[in-house]
């Protein structure tokens, strides 16, 4: 890490970004989908009520309430001007992505990573299309990201435990995470209830393949969406390699989820990650589960998808973790030293900013 503040990475650096502070500045980007229609529109506008309540001032994105583009808010280039724009700003101190979306990779060539790398890290936090830039925030800028909730999310009421867990890691104020007891498999979000919170009615039930029955995993958290992660192998922009080679000696634990994949889709991407070579430093997978739960595919399920790939390498996998989209999702740090430990339906994930 950059400093004991951290959620930077390199050992040594004098540069350090720090965490959320009372009357704070969130800013607001939307490299995604913006928020302009239901019910993404009136979550995000009582999201900012919400946090603006709690004392923080706000700063949005010119792209926040756009929806011009296609999979995205705006056309690539100005999604990718203003995500650097609003990154390298000190009118802010942390940044949200409003939501996800479909093709935020075209707006990758308008990233300016080489300012990014020069600037002072702040915290970045956004989960599924949006692991176009946490992944490559902390591959290619050695810069934590958060894989967490977008900010429409934090417009719901009342807030999930997982909502408060993510304002709180924000903070700097909880970084160990357990998972939640309940999940949903569908929601009661919609057009005409745009505030409604999680429907949180299946219990959770950790399925582990690993030798031992009480798992214990260190090593620097890696990951996101398998969606968007296997457009990125062999792209200028596939820094894994380096990344692996930067952190041996830590290792990495792999998590990672999908959205639109089906379990046909999820084993190829596993094998495509492997044969990249982006596993050789794996110490362990925790997977989400995925959009498509319980589907079969010509008799292949959502675990033989995963672990028929993964098990040659002899690491614990755990699946059907809190992460991603059937919510709610533990937010994590993307490259952060951590200490995994599951036994039975526990989890914990104690991420550290001291290493």
């Amino acid at each position: 890490f950059r400093c004991e503040t951290v959620p930077g990475l390199s050992v040594g650096a004098e540069i350090c970004e720090d965490f959320l502070n009372d009357n704070g500045i969130i800013g607001f980007v939307a490299p995604s989908f913006g928020c302009n229609t239901e019910p993404y529109y009136t979550a995000f506008k009582n999201a900012l009520l919400v946090l603006k309540k709690k004392g923080y001032q706000i700063d949005l994105g010119p792209n926040c309430f756009e929806g011009k583009g296609i999979g995205i808010s705006n056309t690539p280039r100005r999604c990718g001007e203003e995500f650097s724009e609003y990154y390298c700003s000190d009118e802010n101190d942390v940044l949200l992505s409003c939501g996800g979306g479909e093709l935020m990779c075209e707006i990758l060539d308008y990233v300016d990573f080489e300012k990014i790398k020069m600037n002072r890290p702040k915290w970045f936090m956004g989960y599924s299309d949006n692991t176009n830039l946490t992944f490559l925030l902390t591959t290619i800028c050695d810069v934590a990201s958060i894989y967490g909730p977008c900010a429409t999310t934090f417009g719901m009421e009342p807030w999930h435990l997982a909502i408060e867990d993510s304002e709180k890691l924000l903070r700097g104020e909880k970084l160990t995470v357990t998972g939640y007891e309940r999940w949903e498999r569908e929601s009661k979000k919609d057009e005409e209830h745009p505030l409604m919170p999680y429907h949180v009615t299946e219990k959770r039930i950790l399925k582990v393949f690993a030798k031992e029955e009480y798992v214990a995993i260190k090593g620097r958290l890696l990951g996101g969406c398998m969606d968007c992660l296997r457009n990125l192998i062999g792209t200028r922009y596939d820094y894994v390699a380096e990344f692996n080679r930067k952190y041996h000696n830590d290792g990495v634990i792999w998590y990672l989820e999908s959205c639109d994949l089906n379990v046909m889709d999820i084993r190829r991407a596993l094998w495509q990650m492997l044969h990249a070579g982006w596993f050789e430093n794996a110490k362990g997978f925790l997977i989400g589960r995925p959009y498509h739960y319980g589907e079969e595919v010509m008799g292949l399920d959502q675990y033989h998808a995963v672990y028929d790939i993964l098990h040659i390498l002899d690491v614990p996998v755990v699946m059907d973790v809190d992460l991603g989209h059937l919510p709610p999702m533990m937010p994590l740090i993307n490259g952060a030293y951590s200490l995994v430990n599951v036994r039975g339906n526990d989890i914990q994930i104690e991420m550290r900013t001291d290493v």
